[in-house]
């Protein structure tokens, strides 16, 4: 076992960080690259909403399953599968000549992203000695949590200074360096236990999942017969995918640990919370450019102090969790984070950053810190110590399904187009946000009547570790 601190330490720290981060960085770069996206491919709303979420959907349905696949073939090996993945279909997103080849190309990177993410931490656990484990998370977690706060300004750099297209092979010389760094520095590990994998669970979760996403966006712009066959193949997919979970000896989604009353609240409460998260990070940047008329760099920077709030807030609110408990902390952080949605609510055509959207991003960035490390320890309390690996695996399943539907549905309910006329456009932004306001209060009160009290054995330190799939940026929310 490596022991921290040691030069394999460092090389084992900075593969899984490089690899994680490439995914949390792309998800940043990608959202303020999204106006530009759209005026150079010639795509509507529908179009930009595929742009997410082709990549949340594999990410989305392939995660469990990719641990999973680590667990049996081989960490390292999965690791570097899904970084070639992730590099290939990169340079396809950069060389896409209209919508329809950057969304398949960004379903290829999620595939990619759902074996980097669980793969990092898988390597990290089975790499380090056991009194060493959390204080390599923990590194992991604030390292990768660097790239997801310089994605905004390194999108916007890129937009403004050449083109939305680099925004993509940016990655390439990041992932070139972290496969050289594996091959070379990360030891190989697998599971003890050879489990059969759900593979069938894997296909009809992913055809679930697009089949739903291709009924909710493509609706919107009318019902057709493709809409009907994709909204049915969506829904079948997803009943026999539950089906076959209920009945499978070696579940991809374990369906038991949903009697926990509070494992079902703290999963529900990360729907309602991240759904709405979703959709405010993929309309504001949209209105800040399109409505406001700022460059691709400065709509990213606008939003960095919820960022910063959270780097540096998070392990805090978790440290005050672990003394008082997550109920308080997880019911009024979604009520300060809807506050904050209210907020940007006032901007329009005209409006001022100190006036309008700082204050917005500061409350919502509050709200933000006090909810993410104590839903996240939650996770771990409501389940056993040989469950903790799948508990988080569904946790933050869910937070990237309640984007993909958030940003497929809500654009559609309050009728938004990129050819509105700004005061127009706001006024269709501030009542989505009204709404995503609305399902930050529900979270909050999901959250108060479920959720009771963390189980200090069965989770680590929360001082010395941060879940890094939700603290180290917006990137997970926004894919």
């Amino acid at each position: 076992m490596i022991r921290f601190g040691t030069p394999a330490a460092r090389w084992v720290i900075a593969a899984t960080v490089l690899g994680s981060g490439v995914a949390f960085l792309d998800g940043s770069v990608v959202n303020v690259a999204l106006p530009a996206i759209g005026r150079d491919l010639h795509t509507d709303v529908a179009g930009l909403q595929w742009t997410l979420d082709a990549y949340l959907v594999t990410l989305t349905a392939l995660l469990l399953f990719g641990g999973s696949l680590g667990d049996r073939l081989g960490r390292k090996r999965v690791f570097i599968v899904g970084l070639v993945a992730f590099t290939v279909a990169s340079i396809g997103c950069a060389a896409a000549p209209n919508a329809f080849v950057l969304a398949l190309a960004r379903a290829v990177q999620g595939a990619g992203g759902a074996f980097l993410v669980p793969g990092s931490l898988a390597i990290i656990a089975a790499s380090f000695a056991e009194s060493d484990r959390a204080r390599a998370i923990g590194t992991w977690s604030g390292l990768a949590a660097i790239s997801g706060a310089l994605g905004p300004f390194l999108g916007g750099w890129l937009v403004d200074a050449a083109s939305w297209r680099f925004v993509f092979l940016v990655n390439i010389p990041i992932t070139a360096v972290t496969i050289a760094i594996t091959i070379r520095h990360v030891p190989e590990s697998r599971a003890e236990e050879e489990a059969p994998l759900d593979v069938g669970g894997a296909v009809l979760a992913s055809l679930g999942l697009a089949g739903a996403c291709w009924a909710l966006i493509q609706g919107a712009q009318g019902v057709d017969a493709s809409v009907i066959i994709g909204g049915a193949l969506g829904v079948g997919s997803l009943i026999a995918f539950l089906v076959r979970e209920a009945h499978h000896s070696h579940p991809m989604l374990p369906l038991d640990l949903f009697r926990s009353k509070q494992f079902s609240g703290v999963n529900a409460t990360t729907l309602a919370v991240y759904a709405a998260l979703g959709a405010a990070f993929f309309l504001v940047v949209l209105e800040l450019q399109i409505a406001l008329g700022y460059s691709a760099l400065e709509s990213g920077a606008a939003l960095l102090p919820s960022t910063a709030m959270m780097l540096f807030l998070s392990g805090r609110a978790g440290a005050l969790a672990q003394r008082i408990g997550p109920r308080l902390p997880m019911t009024i952080g979604p009520i300060i984070v809807a506050v904050g949605m209210l907020l940007f609510t006032r901007i329009e055509p005209g409006s001022h950053y100190f006036t309008s959207v700082l204050p917005a991003t500061l409350v919502f960035g509050l709200g933000l810190s006090m909810t993410v490390a104590p839903l996240t320890a939650t996770v771990f309390a409501a389940v056993g110590p040989d469950e903790l690996g799948v508990a988080s695996g569904v946790n933050n399943a869910a937070a990237r399904l309640a984007g993909l539907l958030a940003v497929a549905v809500l654009p559609a309910v309050v009728h938004l187009d990129t050819t509105l006329a700004p005061a127009v456009l706001t006024g269709r932004v501030a009542e989505a946000m009204r709404i995503c306001a609305g399902l930050c209060v529900v979270g909050a009160l999901i959250a108060f009547f479920t959720v009771t009290k963390i189980s200090s054995s069965a989770t680590p330190r929360l001082a010395d570790v941060n879940q890094p799939c939700h603290d180290a940026s917006f990137a997970d929310v926004t894919g």
